[in-house]
């Protein structure tokens, strides 16, 4: 490939573009407690010792890191700071700290957290029935169950309030429960794990969720192909034909979308978090690339553009800092607004792009490598940037706020 020569008698040295940095330059999670830290500490480790070292591989095999799930489930890492009866409490602010973490590993691990408890186990916890929980939650928290989050369609993404999926009242061999018929797209794990919960129109013209076994006759979902981000994590084509669901799969507090909306918005900060981690990872590979890579007899790290590219790069991830971590202080008074919560995502998932473009072009023909860490966060970003509310829509959330009028068709 053109471009990538060495400098005739400089050698120069091998890099680490995977060694933390622990950024935070304006001092943004100065006061958080001891045990928040240590969360994230813990997560730090967790991905050094065992997601990097791997994950290269997991991801251009197109192959989901079951070891690592796992292993994440041993460590409580799973349930992304849902509250499971049982388990320690842990704060929003240790919950946000570990997304960032997380994310400065891989963004498809991140998923894996985010799907698994931030949106399946969510939507039991928060809106299932007593038994529900005492029977899910557990299980899901311990990765003894694996869950998906069925709510996009083929034809309804953004607009997901217009989803067609129907539920049918319907009495089989005695027992009373719903017939669900339709479509889903893009659902994390709806292919490989073992419940899906499925949001779908009742007969009473409202959306409602339902727990539904994937091993369910009708229930057929498909891997999908080809992608080019988020490699390490399935995302499933799901066809429901007239799967039936005992009536005690309702979601019982799930009567309108209003309540799948509720546990979209739970979720929306923590992918704001999730892209200020993979705009670490992407400042750090370029941090110690620039000082050790030689190129015209000194370390690009001397050069007045790259200087300038680094300072470009801190100054993004600094205020993308200082916007979480007061989002979240909202979040803990429960002030946060929705509008709040979309501006940190296309605050944040808008910068982690231009983060990752920036290093790439400094690593130069050794930025497409994954070896250096940039290229995979550079197509997974792309995903982040898009998924729980595209830019166009958070942009609209925002817009309404800022002048009364909604543009929604």
């Amino acid at each position: 490939m053109g471009g990538m020569t060495q400098t005739p008698g400089v050698t120069a040295p091998a890099y680490d573009v995977s060694q933390p940095l622990d950024i935070d330059f304006a001092g943004a999670f100065a006061d958080v407690t001891e045990e928040e830290r240590a969360w994230q500490l813990a997560v730090r480790s967790f991905v050094q010792d065992e997601v990097l070292p791997v994950i290269d591989g997991y991801w251009e095999r197109y192959e989901v890191p079951m070891d690592l799930v796992k292993r994440m489930a041993e460590l409580d890492f799973l349930r992304d700071g849902v509250d499971v009866p049982g388990f320690p409490k842990i704060s929003k602010m240790a919950e946000g700290l570990a997304a960032m973490e997380m994310s400065r590993g891989d963004g498809s691990v991140t998923t894996i957290c985010g799907v698994q408890g931030g949106l399946a186990l969510r939507s039991i916890v928060m809106l299932g029935s007593d038994e529900q929980i005492e029977k899910y939650a557990g299980p899901m928290a311990r990765g003894e169950i694996l869950g998906a989050f069925a709510l996009t369609e083929p034809t309804h993404g953004s607009d997901s309030v217009g989803l067609e999926t129907s539920a049918v009242k319907e009495t089989r061999d005695g027992v009373e429960g719903y017939v669900i018929n339709g479509e889903k797209k893009w659902i994390g794990f709806g292919s490989i794990g073992d419940i899906s919960v499925v949001w779908a129109r009742g007969e009473d013209g409202q959306v409602h969720g339902f727990i539904v076994p994937q091993d369910s006759p009708g229930y057929e979902a498909t891997t999908i192909q080809g992608k080019v981000s988020l490699r390490a994590i399935h995302q499933a084509h799901i066809v429901l034909n007239d799967v039936f669901v005992p009536a005690e799969n309702l979601l019982p507090r799930s009567r309108s979308f209003k309540d799948t909306g509720r546990v979209l918005f739970a979720t929306r900060l923590g992918v704001a978090w999730g892209a200020v981690g993979q705009a670490i990872a992407c400042y750090e590979a370029a941090v110690a690339y620039s000082k050790q890579r030689v190129q015209f007899g000194r370390p690009l790290a001397a050069s007045q553009m790259v200087q300038e590219r680094l300072t470009k790069m801190l100054s993004i991830i600094t205020q993308m800092q200082l916007l979480v971590k007061q989002m979240t202080r909202l979040d803990e008074a429960e002030q946060l607004s929705g509008p709040q919560a979309s501006l940190a995502k296309y605050t944040c998932t808008r910068g982690a792009r231009e983060v990752a473009a920036i290093a790439r072009d400094l690593l130069g023909g050794n930025g497409i490598l994954l070896e250096n860490r940039v290229a995979r966060h550079f197509a997974d970003i792309e995903a982040l940037h898009t998924y729980e509310g595209t830019e166009s829509m958070q942009a609209l959330i925002i817009g309404r706020e800022i002048t009364g009028t909604s543009a929604f068709a």
